[in-house]
């Protein structure tokens, strides 16, 4: 993603709250037990200069991609049928995921190895047709921004949420007030923000702390490893870098930009924001969605 400026604090999250953002009495939402997985069996892999890309579940929403050669630093482009390219900062050694953000149809995901300076070159590239057998899929597995397994702290305590919750709306509700309530925001990192800044969502909940991505990639975990598709959406807030969520709701379908705060009014609100100020005045200033858009989906 590149360097993300100080200016670029707000993180909007898209919730839909019960009335009043009142909490139930807990115990009626079905817990998941084991959050989805992605996995790399390897019945299709494409292969190329120190680089494979596993298209075995692309049709669950996304592909394994792995580099094992000597380059210091990796990039995967992932160009979608929209034409959409989404980069992803690259681990290197083993496999991780990367999601088909758009649906259906034809992407080329690119892997460059870094040779020097600013200049990379492609160590695989392959075009993969797509048919999803579940429109949710892209957005209920983890992957680098959104980074989790079932033995992660995250998940472990999203089960206990969950466990307290009547519903997915109101365990939406407790995780938005558990890492608004718990994360305080990390100036001497925002001041210093390494570049490909990746989110570590165990590392924010241990320290207590984090920039704007964190507190996305933090709730987007545990939304999504309790069955919830969620979308981290990373693009502008009028000229400010920014990066907001969208969950799905079975009564709803996708939530684009909107909080209930007072039973009346839906409202969309920052996380970030509302961690350190008023949730009604974050709500007021987030309300007109004209001011976000989106470039990539995470």
């Amino acid at each position: 993603m590149g360097r993300i400026g100080r200016g670029a604090v707000l993180l909007a999250l898209i919730l839909i709250l019960v009335s009043g953002c009142a909490l139930g009495r807990g115990g009626g939402r079905k817990t998941v037990d084991k959050a989805e997985m992605p996995e790399a069996p390897g019945t299709q892999v494409y292969t190329g200069t120190d680089a494979a890309i596993d298209a075995s579940n692309a049709a669950k929403g996304y592909v394994m991609v792995r580099y094992t050669g000597s380059a210091d630093k990796v990039q995967v482009q992932v160009t979608g049928p929209k034409g959409t390219r989404t980069p992803y900062p690259f681990e290197k050694g083993s496999y991780h995921a990367v999601p088909l953000s758009e649906g259906d149809g034809s992407y080329t995901i690119v892997v460059y190895a870094h040779v020097s300076g600013t200049s990379y070159a492609v160590a695989l590239s392959q075009r993969i047709d797509v048919k999803l057998t579940d429109e949710f899929g892209p957005f209920l597995y983890p992957n680098q921004y959104v980074a989790y397994t079932n033995n992660s702290a995250c998940t472990a305590y999203a089960k206990k949420l969950s466990d307290r919750s009547d519903d997915d709306l109101d365990y939406i509700t407790r995780v938005f007030n558990y890492v608004t309530g718990h994360i305080t925001y990390d100036n001497d990192l925002a001041a210093h923000i390494p570049v490909n800044y990746l989110p570590d969502p165990d590392k924010t909940m241990s320290s207590g702390k984090g920039i704007c991505l964190d507190y996305a990639a933090l709730m987007t975990a545990m939304l999504r490893a309790q069955g919830i598709p969620t979308k981290l959406e990373v693009g502008y807030n009028e000229t400010v870098y920014h990066a907001w969520i969208s969950v799905y709701l079975k009564e709803k379908g996708w939530v684009d930009g909107i909080i209930q705060f007072d039973g009346k009014n839906w409202t969309l609100v920052d996380p970030t924001l509302a961690a350190e100020s008023s949730k009604k005045k974050a709500g007021a200033y987030m309300k007109d969605r004209s001011h976000y858009t989106a470039m990539y989906q995470y």
